[in-house]
Formats: C-alpha cells, sequence, structure tokens
C-alpha cells in the first residue's frame, strides 16, 4: 500500500555524564497538552512534547530554566538541578488571558490589520537576515489507519496484505513509523545539505524519507512537503500580498519576557483560495512570528488529505536572530472508506548562526545517509530520543522489529524459500487467458520471474492482418557474477486472415554501477532479431486497442504496418550528471503488406477503406528494400540534485531544461542496404512551476535531413498525430494532426508544444468547479515545415475530473486554414497526472532493476 511520507533532522550531544529532564504538562483544569515546546532557557536545547504530553530532552549536570510554551497557553518557567540522575518537571499551564490594551488604529479598521502589514515589511529582512546557518534536527514520522475498508474502489484488500500493513483484526494501527537524527547546513540563497546521521524505520532496515526540512511563513508562498497537496503551493499569512487574500481579527496581547506578543485570527477572505486559517502571534515592535497554529482543509485547494494543521514556535538562537524551534503537522485522511491519521514531529536544535562553511560543503547530493544511520542499537535510540514513545509506538517497534529480524535470519532458509513460493498458490493455466502468468522462483541462491502476458488483453484487429493473437513471455533474473539484471523477452505474433506468423525475441542486460565511486552509472545493452510487423512511424503514435476499437466500430484503419526481417543492437548509458546517451544500429530487411479483410460492425462502403500505406506521402505501396541505420541520441539536464543512500542515489531532478540532440544517418550497401541519408533533430523542454501562476510545459524543437538522397518512407522524420478522441502524449504530440500528412525529407522542420496548467487559478471563482477541484489548462501545439505544410491547434480544457481525467476542446488550422474541431479525453490531474503516457507498458518491460 503506498505510503507517502516526510520529513527530517537533529543533533543532541550524548555523553556517559548526559542526564535527562522529563515530564508532563498539563492545562490548569488537568488536560493533556499535547506537542507543547520545552526548552532551556536562552537556549535551542529542547524538545517537543508528544500526543500523550510527555517530554524529555538530555542535558549536562547543571541549573537550568526550563521554559513550557503552548499556543493559547501562558509560557511557564521552572528552574531545576540537574545532578546525577534524571529530574522529572510536571508543568500546569493557565489559557492565555488576552490583553485588550488600546492601540492606535485606522479609522474602523481592526487593529490586526496595521500589526501585519509591519511583520509584511519586514518579511523578507527576516526571510534573508540569516546568511548561512547549521543545525541539528530529530523527527518522529508516525502514519495510522483508524479504519480500513475491506474493498478500495471495488478491489478487495486481502486479509494477508492487512497482516502485511501491521494491522489488528479490526484493520486499525500504525502503518509507518520512524524516526531520525541528522545535521543541516543551509546558505544563502539556495545551497542545503542535510547529513543523516541516524534512521530508523519500525519493522525495517530502511532509511525512512527525510525531506524538506523546514516550512518558512516568510516566503511569499509556502510549499508544504509535497506539491502534489497543492501544486500552486499556499499564501503566507504574512506574504507581500496577504491583505489582498486574508481577513485578520485582533485577538488581544500577552507579554513574554517583557516583550508584548500579539495575537492575531487569520481567516480566508474566500473559500477555495490557496490560503491558511489559525493563530499566528507577532512580536510588538520588531514584528517577527513568534509562534503559529495553522489549518489547512479541502476549502484552502488542500488536495489529497482533508486536513493538514502546522504548529510551530520560533526562539531566539542569537543575537536578534530567531528560528523554528519545534514543528508539529498532523493530517486527516478520511477517503475511499480509509480514515487515517499523520503526526510528523520535527525538532531543531544547535543553531550555529553564519558559521564558516569548507568548499565542499555543498554538491549535487543534498541528502546524505550515513553508511551506519539504519544500524544504531535500540540503546542509542533511548538515549538520544527527546522526546519519549508513546505506548503503542513502543508496542509497533517490538512487535514489528521482531518479526523483522525473524523474516530477515530466514529469508535465505531453504524453509523461507518454500514457504515464499507455496505463498504464490497453484499455478492455474487458465489465467493465461485474462490476468495473465506471472511467477518468482525463489531459491537460497537468489529469484527469477518469468510469465506470460494474457492473451486475450493482448488481442488486436487490424485490416491486414485481421485478428491477431499475442503470444508475450519473459523471464528475468539477477546475475550476481556480472552485477547484471537478465531479461529474455520473446514475442509471438499471428495474423488470422493472412496467416502470417511472426517470431523475434528481444535480451536485455541492465547493470547499475555503484560499488566503483559511489556515482550513478547505468547502462544497458539490448540485442534484438527476428520478423515482426511495426509502424511506418516508430513512435508507434496508434496504440493497438485505439486501431482496434476504432477499425472494428467504424472501418477507421489509420495505422499502417510492414513486416521487416530485423536485428539490431542498442546500447543507453546514464550518468550522475543528468547526461544520457544511447546508440542504436539497425538492419532491417522490409516487406511491404496489403489489406486483407475489411469487416466492420457498423458497415459502410468499403471503397472509404485506406490502403495500408501513407496514402498522404506516396501515391502506392513501397517496394522491398533493406536499411542499414545507425542512430545516436544524447540529453542532458544539466544541475542534478540527489539523496545518497549507502548503497544508491535517488535523483530529486533539476530547475534546468533537458537539452536533446538526435542524428540518424542511413548508410548504404551495409548488408545490402538501400538507404542513404542523414537527419538530425535539436529539442529543449522543462516544466515551471510559477506556483499561485500555474504549472508550464513545454517542448520545442528543430531539425531536418542534411542528405535525402535514398529515403523510403520509414525514414521521414514522422510526427505523431491523432484522429482519435483518446488524447495521445500531452506536450509531445499533435492532438488533431492525421498521422502521416506532415511527414518529411525537408532540411529543415520546427514545432513546439506548450500547455499551461492553472492548478485552480480562475477555476476557484466558479461555484461548480471550484467545489469539485476542476482545473483549467490551455496551450498550443505547432508545426512548421513549409509554406504549404504546417499545422496549428489551440485547445482549452478541464484537468482533474475526479482526480484522474482531462478533457480538452481543440482547434485546428492547417497551412493557416481552420480545419476541424475536435475533443480530446486522456488522463490528467493529482493522480491522473502521475499515470505518465497514454501508451500502456506490460509487466515485463516494466520490472524493477
Amino acid at each position: 500500500m503506498p505510503k507517502t511520507l516526510l520529513f527530517i533532522f537533529l543533533f543532541i550531544a550524548n555523553t556517559s555524564s548526559a542526564q535527562k529532564i522529563y515530564g508532563t504538562v498539563f492545562s490548569d483544569r488537568g488536560d493533556l497538552l499535547p506537542y507543547a515546546s520545552v526548552t532551556i532557557k536562552g537556549t535551542s536545547i529542547g524538545t517537543s512534547a508528544n500526543n500523550k504530553a510527555k517530554f524529555s530532552f538530555s542535558v549536562a549536570p547543571g541549573t537550568y530554566t526550563v521554559v513550557c510554551q503552548h499556543i493559547g497557553y501562558k509560557t511557564q518557567e521552572k528552574n531545576i538541578t540537574v545532578i546525577n540522575e534524571d529530574a522529572e518537571i510536571t508543568f500546569i499551564i493557565a489559557a492565555q488571558q488576552l490583553d485588550m490594551t488600546e492601540v492606535v488604529v485606522k479609522s474602523g479598521e481592526d487593529p490586526a490589520y496595521e500589526i501585519i502589514r509591519q511583520a509584511i515589511k519586514k518579511r523578507s529582512f527576516y526571510n534573508e537576515q540569516v546568511k548561512s546557518f547549521e543545525c541539528g534536527l530529530y523527527t518522529k514520522d508516525m502514519m495510522k489507519l483508524r479504519k480500513l475498508p475491506k474493498k478500495i474502489l471495488g478491489r478487495k484488500i486481502e486479509e494477508e496484505d492487512v497482516k502485511d500493513m501491521g494491522l489488528d483484526s479490526s484493520r486499525k494501527g500504525i502503518i509507518y513509523l520512524a524516526e531520525s537524527v541528522a545535521r543541516i547546513y543551509m546558505q544563502q540563497p539556495d545551497k542545503f545539505k542535510m547529513e543523516v546521521l541516524s534512521s530508523r524505520v519500525s519493522g525495517s532496515d530502511g532509511f525512512g524519507f527525510t525531506f524538506p526540512t523546514f516550512i518558512s511563513f516568510y516566503q511569499n508562498n509556502v510549499s508544504v512537503f509535497l506539491d502534489r497537496l497543492n501544486p500552486r503551493g499556499f499564501v503566507s499569512p504574512i506574504a507581500d500580498a496577504a491583505i489582498s487574500m486574508y481577513k485578520y481579527k485582533y485577538l488581544g496581547s500577552f507579554y513574554e519576557d517583557g516583550k508584548e506578543i500579539n495575537s492575531i485570527q487569520v481567516i480566508p477572505r474566500r473559500t477555495y483560495e490557496p490560503v491558511f486559517s489559525g493563530i499566528i502571534n507577532i512580536t510588538d515592535g520588531d514584528w517577527r512570528i513568534h509562534s503559529l497554529d495553522l489549518l489547512l482543509t479541502k476549502t484552502s485547494q488542500l488536495e489529497i488529505v482533508d486536513t493538514l494543521h502546522i504548529t510551530q514556535f520560533h526562539v531566539p538562537v542569537g543575537k536578534d536572530v530567531w528560528r523554528v524551534k519545534n514543528q508539529h503537522i498532523n493530517f486527516g485522511f478520511k477517503q475511499f472508506g480509509i480514515d487515517a491519521i499523520g503526526n510528523f514531529v520535527s525538532v531543531y536544535s544547535d543553531y550555529k548562526i553564519n558559521p564558516v562553511f569548507a568548499k565542499n560543503r555543498f554538491n549535487n547530493v543534498v541528502v546524505k545517509y550515513d553508511t551506519a544511520s539504519n544500524k544504531k542499537p535500540v540503546a542509542y535510540w533511548d538515549s538520544i530520543r527527546p522526546m519519549p514513545l508513546e505506548i503503542e509506538e513502543r508496542l509497533d517497534y517490538k512487535v514489528k522489529d521482531s518479526l523483522f529480524m525473524v523474516n530477515k535470519d530466514a529469508v535465505q532458509s531453504q524453509a523461507s524459500v518454500d514457504s515464499m513460493n507455496k505463498k504464490q498458490g497453484k499455478l492455474k493455466v487458465y489465467d493465461i487467458f485474462w490476468k495473465g502468468l506471472h511467477r518468482t522462483k525463489y531459491t537460497v541462491n537468489g529469484n527469477h520471474q518469468w510469465g506470460v502476458e494474457s492473451l486475450i488483453q493482448n488481442l488486436e484487429y487490424n485490416t491486414v492482418e485481421g485478428i491477431v493473437l499475442n503470444v508475450n513471455p519473459y523471464y528475468n533474473r539477477y546475475l550476481k557474477k556480472i552485477k547484471t539484471n537478465f531479461s529474455f523477452e520473446p514475442n509471438l505474433r499471428y495474423g488470422f486472415n493472412n496467416g502470417h506468423l511472426n517470431a523475434w525475441a528481444d535480451i536485455y542486460f541492465r547493470t547499475r554501477d555503484w560499488e566503483t565511486d559511489k556515482k550513478i552509472k547505468r547502462q544497458t545493452w539490448t540485442i534484438s532479431g527476428g520478423k515482426r510487423v511495426s509502424q511506418f512511424n516508430k513512435a508507434n503514435p496508434i496504440t493497438p486497442l485505439t486501431n482496434t476499437v476504432n477499425t472494428l466500430l467504424w472501418g477507421d484503419n489509420f495505422m499502417k504496418i510492414y513486416e521487416n526481417y530485423f536485428g539490431s543492437i542498442n546500447f543507453s548509458k546514464r550518468y550522475e550528471t543528468g547526461l544520457r546517451f544511447n546508440v542504436n544500429v539497425l538492419y532491417e530487411d522490409r516487406i511491404p503488406l496489403e489489406n486483407t479483410t475489411d469487416f466492420v460492425i457498423f458497415k459502410r462502403d468499403s471503397a472509404n477503406w485506406i490502403p495500408n500505406y501513407p496514402i498522404e506521402k506516396i501515391p502506392s505501396q513501397f517496394t522491398p528494400h533493406q536499411a542499414f541505420v545507425v542512430s545516436f541520441d544524447i540529453s542532458i539536464k544539466p544541475g542534478q540534485k540527489y539523496i545518497q543512500y549507502p548503497n544508491r542515489k535517488m535523483s530529486l531532478g533539476s530547475n534546468y531544461p533537458t537539452f536533446s540532440f538526435n542524428y540518424t544517418k542511413g548508410i548504404k550497401n551495409i548488408f545490402g542496404s538501400d538507404v542513404n541519408f542523414d537527419k538530425w533533430r535539436i529539442s529543449v523542454s522543462d516544466d515551471k512551476n510559477f506556483k499561485l501562476a500555474g504549472l508550464l510545459k513545454y517542448k520545442i524543437g528543430i531539425g531536418g535531413f542534411l542528405n535525402a538522397k535514398n529515403v523510403f518512407i520509414q525514414d521521414y522524420q514522422h510526427f505523431t498525430g491523432n484522429r482519435s478522441t483518446r488524447a495521445s502524449e500531452y506536450v509531445n504530440s499533435f492532438q488533431m494532426a492525421h498521422y502521416y500528412i506532415y511527414s518529411t525529407t525537408s532540411s529543415f522542420y520546427a514545432y513546439g508544444h506548450l500547455e499551461h496548467h492553472f492548478n485552480g487559478l480562475i477555476t476557484n471563482k466558479i461555484p461548480l468547479f471550484k467545489r469539485l477541484n476542476w482545473n483549467l489548462v490551455a496551450g498550443s501545439n505547432a508545426l512548421y515545415v513549409n509554406k504549404l505544410s504546417n499545422h496549428v491547434e489551440v485547445f482549452a480544457g478541464l484537468e482533474n475530473l475526479i482526480k484522474i481525467f482531462r478533457v480538452d476542446l481543440l482547434v485546428s488550422y492547417r497551412n493557416g486554414t481552420y480545419e476541424r474541431t475536435g475533443i480530446r479525453i486522456g488522463a490528467g490531474g493529482i493522480l491522473g497526472g502521475s499515470l505518465g503516457g497514454n501508451n500502456s507498458r506490460s509487466r515485463r518491460s516494466s520490472i524493477s532493476l
């Protein structure tokens, strides 16, 4: 079950002489006060109370003034002397009595507005005040299911899966619990490094995922965890334009260490705007954030989760410098019958302001896990943890860690192997027809996967072969000696109408070289050969399912195919810098195919059938010929950032575009090759998130033929068109263009794809749309070959329809003249946008390495 998680770190000195200050925080009515902030006065040493209002942190022997804070309650201080044993303090704090002393205000205006204006003026100063700092961070992340239905979207949740999640018989319990301790380094304007010293995940030897670290309300646009919670971000209550999006109410003020602190209620001016509600406390005179207690809901354009609650306490850490001491975030999720909550506590400490960093402190690794970070014993965590575990958390660690160790010790045993093989159940041969067969053979020396894709789901129909049966088995295993993943994927294809049997195979060797220099170097060799059926456009613009439906129902046989005996060798490599290159050598003996059937469910004049070749470009079927083609691709996305684990790296992406170049050469007389051409292509693509203004995606490119002495239709420069209502790949195709009408051997062409996702901008003003979180998307696709061959289409649509779908209305123009209007339906939105392209991938081609 997917677990979307969150983030980061702390450093607390741990010596043999350290003792602990511990205790509980109550209100004066006797209620527990969870997540209160408890610190040593004048320092950043301290912690946050847990959900049961208990706290604990380590100190050296000495006398201390301990400060307890909770939003809405009076700050309390207590002196304590720690000698040779742990010391206990109980805080009983009273509700904050706010002083409503008269404030100088403008006529008829709430005094909160003038306070906020002053805070807005100081916002950029405090945002940039500290040029660099380092600090420690402890995080504890917990997610818990309070209800899990027996079915989700019609799919049954098996009892075995419930057990694997660690839930009890009522389907409740903690599904994720993790802690981490780390050190953070930051430098203006954008340098960041986090070194994770220790990490613990309940029931696992994994590393958790502790990122990002700070949620800063001094930024105009506040990012909270993942962009998917809202790609636009959220407007800070003290952003430059905050007064146009918030209403404020002065609740009064209170004093702390002689400083007056103004308590202000934050109220959204309009619903379905990306804004917070709650309380923000601003110090008087210097107008900085003292603490805050803010809430996001669905009416804040919050996606995925239903509510998200943030509290922060800021404390002095240097001369006139305050930073976040404690941060607590909790969320609620109630959808699809699931009831889940999450708590994420961050405790910051040991701030060092404006330190001098070594030259190599910052690089492309922004998060680095120590090699022993996940190997710390329980005693270590008990000694360093700044807040006590709750009872259910202790039990979760105890039970799941014990089970993990038992399973880990047994995983290589013959008994365990036999158990895992048995768990898959008996082989059901009839599954090959619909589900397909997918098996893993477990052995003490390694595992291998094999299977056959569904026969029924891979049935096709076209006017050349009639009904097509595809048999697609696969076999995968890891070869330890050469540290390579090996895959063998044979293919059998039989056309019942033309009686042709085609057979070919692909062999993959995928290698990831990590141990050599701790840098990413992934490479793949692919060797293919046999006899196959190919589309004239090797980008395969028409999916078999789309062609089957269109041909059977309406006789639209748009897919054009030919047979070829072929052999191919492909090598690709990816580097840590973001550089990728690919070299392909291909030989084809190309054989034309003709239509053999005109069967269609809704009858029409058979004279309307289109021949099986691109009639827009060639007057008759191509002649059989041979082609030897070498293609070279290189792309780079500079500025890649990474999380480095002890045994792998994970890319976090880059702020720069992707630059790509392709050169393809057809070479005559090699193995009887008849082709002779040279063509090139350059493109630039990227996604730019403008937050409140939306997300812009684009791809632009140019190309052409340097030599076109002998070019067959298969080697033309093709562009991905679309004649189906089902959308083709966004920002990489022309939704209204005919498939081959713009194919060319021209010396120059140019194209561009651009679309803007408004992500709630504009539609959040329309009553129905804003309630459903439907978002506007608009853009254009354009292609220019010459004055007599160019295409432009503009579109506008709605996405995030039930979180998955997108519907566009398009208008196309051919050679400057109106052509047609159409509708395209595809995947788009919070969930749909993550589904990627519209072409499906088989399980065998997507098995992870």
